[in-house]
């Protein structure tokens, strides 16, 4: 009885290490980084308003098409309507044109002091060939040169009275100008536009509801392209570069395996989930997509044909395999993936291994 039990568990142990030997075998092994993302159009953003105000017109529906500059939403804000008539009324009343009758007015007055310092002139001179000669006296040839100075005076104070007033209406009508111009640029602000030709995703506020530059109004984006936007693991960041393929499964396609291409790597950490985003474009995108959709993805690292494998629940420590004997063999491994381990050196295709304790 003891006999046939010893016997039944000495079969019993040779089939459980039967089990549990492999030996290394030659395939393909691909390395890859796991990643999972969103799909978003090329060129997507959020319409903001720069203007606070209450919502007059929307202009766009979701899903149509807008071009660059197509109207999205109108605001209405009362006060910056009474600012922009008042900056029209001030460019009217300083116009430089309908006030050239102040300028004008100066120049006459520049024409009026020097006739009169010109005939003063001529009054002086006369008087002093009558002095020349003994005739009249002192006083009246005094007061004939303090009248010539005086109109001299009358005639520059006159010329700086007009340069005073030009650099005046060439002032006003310029300030004037430029106010208007920041109040059509404020008022213009008030109509919100498309900044990207593509289509109107969604559409966040109404007709009646208050807008402040913290509300997102709507989310525009290219309809004819669409990229994969990933987030990777600080860890795996480093291995991974533009250009790199890109095996995809998208959750509206789950049957579906498609191939695409690293294009951009976002050099900034997010700190609060340490990952970095990563975009990648579709090699051949399928026929219909949406913003938003979650995939899956694995960007590979590297691929080797012909690859010495083993599975890694084999290997111990990332470096250890034991044969079925229990010896044990240090190792070099290469490339991983999930299931697998690339062995470079240590053992051969003909090395039985069982699992290590």
């Amino acid at each position: 009885m003891k006999c046939l039990f010893l016997f039944a568990l000495i079969i019993c142990s040779a089939c459980q290490t039967k089990q549990d030997t492999i030996s290394p075998v030659k395939q393909s092994i691909t390395e890859s980084v796991y990643a999972s993302g969103l799909i978003v159009s090329e060129n997507q953003y959020q319409v903001f308003a720069t203007v606070s105000g209450i919502v007059d017109e929307v202009f766009a529906d979701e899903g149509v098409t807008v071009e660059i500059g197509s109207p999205i939403i109108s605001i209405i804000n009362d006060a910056q309507r009474l600012i922009s008539d008042n900056a029209k009324l001030s460019a009217n009343f300083n116009a430089y044109n309908v006030n050239r009758g102040k300028l004008e007015e100066a120049k006459s007055f520049v024409d009026l002091a020097k006739s009169q310092m010109e005939n003063d002139a001529i009054m002086l001179e006369r008087q002093e060939r009558l002095w020349a000669q003994n005739i009249g006296s002192k006083v009246v040839l005094e007061q004939k040169e303090l009248t010539v100075k005086k109109s001299k005076n009358t005639y520059e104070s006159a010329k700086e009275k007009l340069e005073e007033v030009e650099r005046q209406l060439e002032y006003l009508s310029r300030q004037a100008k430029n106010n208007l111009l920041i109040s059509n640029k404020n008022t213009s602000d008030y109509l919100v536009r498309s900044k990207v030709k593509g289509k109107v995703y969604q559409i966040n506020i109404s007709k009646g509801e208050i807008v402040t530059p913290q509300i997102s109004i709507a989310i525009i984006g290219d309809d004819k392209k669409y990229l994969l936007e990933m987030q990777i693991d600080e860890y795996d960041i480093v291995d991974i570069q533009v250009g790199m393929p890109v095996l995809v499964v998208l959750n509206s396609y789950r049957d579906s395996v498609f191939n695409a291409v690293v294009s951009k790597i976002n050099p900034m950490m997010n700190l609060k989930s340490k990952t970095f985003t990563i975009e990648a474009e579709f090699a051949s995108p399928p026929t219909t997509l949406y913003p938003n959709i979650s995939f899956e993805a694995n960007v590979v690292i590297k691929t080797k044909k012909e690859a010495l494998l083993i599975p890694r629940n084999y290997l111990l420590n990332d470096s250890i395999v034991v044969n079925k004997f229990g010896k044990r063999f240090i190792v070099k491994t290469g490339l991983k993936d999930y299931q697998m381990v690339e062995i470079i050196s240590g053992i051969d295709e003909n090395e039985e291994l069982i699992l290590p304790e």
